[in-house]
């Protein structure tokens, strides 16, 4: 059957910080998040666009209704096409902006959709549609943060996702519960029974170090997890950051205390 997307080729250069290098042939057009690009071959014409990415003729309520929609997930208002405009073959290339991994996926081989966390989009083909999933009751999603509005992607092409640190990949038997902390969930199938789940117990809310909820995934179907979630590493960063006024958290607090004494810091 062939395609209503643009088919796209692709290279994966790298280990833990990786790229995608993307072939497009004449007129061929990629389209990706604000911000992913890495560098483009001469010949390629980059395009704001304001909508959903489909590429599909839409009217202004539709353009709205779809840029909307990427707003509700925290993305950007606008998404950016590069179209090969020469007679011959073009690169563009696009990477994430943390450690990880980038996992090219054809759509065609998930009934034509998936459901994946807002930061993991990267880039696709053009004919894509990248849109929102609204799971199950909406006060638990409001609550449970991260996780709940996603991203889904639509159509028959490829698409280009990244997760950070380690990828773990799990088939669930129809009726099997994985647990999930919100932020590690990266992708799923449109067949994944999705819920939040409050962790409860006032000593695992404030002394457990972990999040309040979690994503229930209830089989079947595929999903995809991450390691190292973009809004940890931030944290962590932040915790380890100078503060005002002062230095932050060492490795080793005595020893980082003796250092700063035997430098002449109070």
């Amino acid at each position: 059957m062939n395609r209503q997307a643009h088919e796209l080729d692709h290279r994966i250069v790298g280990d833990d910080m990786q790229c995608v290098e993307i072939t497009l042939d004449p007129q061929e057009t990629v389209i990706a998040e604000a911000g992913t690009l890495m560098m483009m071959d001469d010949g390629i014409a980059m395009k704001t666009i304001f909508g959903d990415g489909n590429g599909k003729e839409q009217g202004f309520m539709d353009k709205l209704w779809g840029a909307g929609k990427r707003v509700l997930t925290g993305e950007s208002l606008f998404m950016t096409t590069y179209t090969n405009n020469t007679t011959g073959r073009r690169t563009a290339w696009f990477a994430a902006a943390y450690p990880g991994k980038i996992m090219p996926l054809d759509l065609r081989d998930f009934q034509g959709k998936l459901i994946c966390q807002k930061d993991s989009f990267l880039c696709a083909a053009k004919g894509v549609t990248i849109g929102i999933a609204f799971r199950k009751r909406l006060g638990a999603g409001l609550f449970g943060g991260e996780g709940f509005i996603m991203q889904s992607l639509e159509g028959d092409g490829q698409v280009y996702i990244h997760a950070g640190g380690t990828t773990v990949q799990r088939e669930l038997l129809p009726g099997e519960l994985l647990r999930v902390d919100t932020g590690c969930l990266v992708a799923m199938t449109q067949d994944v029974d999705y819920d939040i789940e409050f962790v409860g117990g006032i000593r695992n809310t404030l002394f457990g170090g972990e999040g309040l909820f979690f994503a229930t995934l209830r089989g079947p179907g595929h999903v995809w997890i991450q390691s190292l979630p973009f809004s940890r590493l931030a944290d962590n960063i932040i915790a380890a950051a100078p503060r005002a006024g002062g230095r932050g958290k060492e490795e080793g607090s005595e020893l980082g205390g003796l250092g700063r004494l035997l430098d002449g810091d109070n």
